[in-house]
């Protein structure tokens, strides 16, 4: 990768720039204590994340619609608590008012500010999220990033998600730029990573835990965004 060849960069966000976790966190939290559910948000979180995770993975292959996710997340993790009982009609509400809160978090994943503030005179910069669209916008407003980026993609857009390659060339038809002059950043290494790759983007894994093997020389990775620098 030759970062004087390259002109924009497109960020995911969740995960590599909003630090989803620490928000949802957040907004769980708020919610139980509204509505008095007594599980405190460790024991909440340690069941809902998995089911999530599941959720998320069959929207990403058209096998769940934004709906089923967004419900049925919520009442499978509430299922399996079985001294508590909350109805369904309460349940479709509190799904609806946590993506509400959730968007009003801001919490940034170390050295977000850092490394935009660091590329935005160099290079264009861009967000490609498989994050519902109503919301992505409202979360990097109220966190303070919006204006860093001259587009914000999402998958929505397409009616595919990352890493399928029609989102891919719909983000660079839409920012105007070429793949090989374009790079991305995610964490996620097959939605984010293989998915740019795949239609001949660069790309460079935000990899915190460390869980990608692949050859650095062959695919960049960084445990911190601050090392971006030592990149581009």
């Amino acid at each position: 990768m030759n970062p004087f060849k390259i002109t924009d960069i497109f960020f995911d966000l969740d995960h590599t720039l909003w630090d989803f976790d620490a928000n949802s966190d957040r907004a769980y939290e708020k919610l139980l204590k509204k509505y008095q559910v007594p599980i405190d948000i460790q024991t909440f979180t340690a069941v809902y994340e998995p089911i999530n995770n599941r959720y998320w993975e069959a929207y990403s292959k058209g096998e769940k619609t934004k709906d089923e996710v967004k419900y049925n997340r919520l009442k499978d993790t509430f299922a399996r608590f079985s001294q508590i009982e909350i109805p369904e009609k309460t349940v479709e509400k509190m799904a609806e008012e946590y993506l509400d809160y959730l968007k009003e978090e801001s919490i940034l994943i170390d050295g977000t500010l850092e490394i935009l503030e660091y590329l935005k005179d160099k290079y264009r910069l861009h967000i490609l999220t498989n994050g519902f669209i109503e919301i992505q916008k409202e979360k990097m407003k109220n966190s303070g990033i919006e204006h860093y980026f001259e587009y914000i993609i999402t998958s929505e857009e397409v009616g595919k998600q990352k890493p399928h390659p029609e989102v891919f060339q719909h983000a660079l038809k839409t920012a105007g730029t070429f793949a090989h002059k374009s790079v991305m950043i995610g964490d996620n290494f097959k939605s984010d990573i293989l998915g740019a790759r795949n239609v001949g983007m660069h790309a460079i894994h935000f990899d915190p835990f460390e869980t990608n093997d692949v050859d650095f020389k062959i695919i960049p990775k960084v445990k911190h965004l601050r090392e971006i620098k030592e990149i581009l």
